[in-house]
């Protein structure tokens, strides 16, 4: 999902309006577990303003990136696994894995995510992931198209259909995602799909246009996620952002956020510094604070959607749920599934795109976002 802050950096580099027009719109995350809500979340609860995330698949964002970097006449190289650096004087050369060296930069930027090859692993990996599947949106199902919708058993068992725009075919196309244990994926294969299917429908059964799409199980992609965040950043000529700096769950969906303010960040040092080193530091400084708010905030929710825990989803349902629905609980949710708890689009010279922003700016509006 594209929230309010990673679109803020997409309109600057002017791709704002292809992800608009590729994705889909989110209004709302709405989640029910039996028949209890225990989420709903509404962007227009931050207040005036047209506020909303977007739903899009991971490669038409890359794709919308990447044409950008050629547009601007960027070398991209290919053909080449990394597998460490080399430092000289202040100076970093990439080593590849067949033992070749690349020439000395001025600085390497890390973005090769969790399991990076430059960083030392921290951090640890969690015992639940997820299966996903991108499909056709059913015709006539009963989904809503500006919804990210889930369903819950417990919390050892989820379900989520995301509207992620249109394919190349033309077809509108939704993300499907069933949480899973991370030693238990052998069992699921030995199960079969028609096991799996059943599974799915027991707990949902408006599910079934979609899981008639799946007829082999390598058409899921099993997601292992890792809570890691590096304690040391940058070094002489290097810095680690995105999923390489800080990695988590995505169950507050701000991954591809956090990384492209990560890189906004970066940039906008470049430009302010005299130096790399200083435009380390600045980049650093400018992400610690929203950076270490969003990890503890991630660590402290994953497992009460993903766990083994019978106390957690029954806290969940039958107290904060119905807790949440009240102000200022549906604010305070819709600036954390947004990415703007902590303010963090004032120290990288951005702003939402939104009346209620200028009115926050010039002191009309009460925030409950910093």
């Amino acid at each position: 999902m594209i929230q309010p802050t990673g679109l803020s950096v997409l309109r600057e580099v002017g791709l704002s309006e292809r992800i608009r027009a590729e994705g889909a719109r989110i209004d709302r995350l709405f989640g029910v577990a039996g028949r209890r809500t225990v989420l709903d979340v509404h962007y227009d609860a931050l207040g005036p303003g047209d506020w909303f995330g977007i739903g899009i698949h991971r490669a038409s964002l890359f794709d919308a990136l990447h044409e950008g970097v050629l547009a601007a006449g960027l070398k991209v190289r290919t053909g080449k696994t990394i597998a460490g650096t080399r430092t000289d004087g202040r100076q970093r050369s990439l080593v590849f894995d067949d033992g070749s060296e690349s020439e000395a930069f001025d600085l390497v930027v890390d973005a090769l995510g969790t399991r990076t090859p430059l960083a030392r692993l921290e951090g640890r990996d969690l015992a639940y992931g997820a299966l996903w599947a991108t499909l056709d949106w059913p015709d006539g199902a009963e989904f809503t198209e500006n919804a990210l919708q889930q369903r819950y058993r417990r919390s050892s068992v989820m379900i989520g259909v995301l509207p992620i725009g249109h394919g190349t075919n033309g077809r509108k196309r939704a993300a499907f995602f069933w949480s899973l244990r991370s030693d238990r994926l052998e069992g699921w294969h030995a199960a079969g799909i028609d096991r799996w299917k059943s599974d799915v429908l027991a707990l949902w059964p408006h599910c079934e246009p979609l899981v008639e799409q799946v007829t082999d199980a390598s058409q899921l992609t099993f997601a292992r996620y890792a809570h890691r965040t590096l304690k040391s950043v940058a070094e002489p000529a290097l810095i680690h952002i995105g999923d390489a700096w800080h990695s988590a769950s995505p169950q507050l969906g701000q991954g591809a956020n956090m990384a492209m303010l990560d890189a906004w960040a970066l940039a906008r040092a470049l430009e302010l510094a005299d130096n790399v080193e200083e435009a380390l530091r600045r980049a650093v400084a400018m992400r610690r604070r929203h950076v270490r708010l969003y990890q503890w905030l991630t660590w402290l929710f994953t497992p009460v959607y993903q766990s083994d825990s019978r106390l957690l989803p029954f806290v969940r349902d039958r107290v904060v749920g119905p807790l949440s629905k009240a102000w200022p609980a549906t604010r305070i949710q819709a600036a954390m599934v947004s990415g703007l708890i902590g303010n963090p689009l004032r120290p990288l010279g951005l702003s939402p795109e939104s009346a209620a922003h200028k009115k926050r700016a010039a002191g009309k509006v009460p925030t409950a976002l910093s």
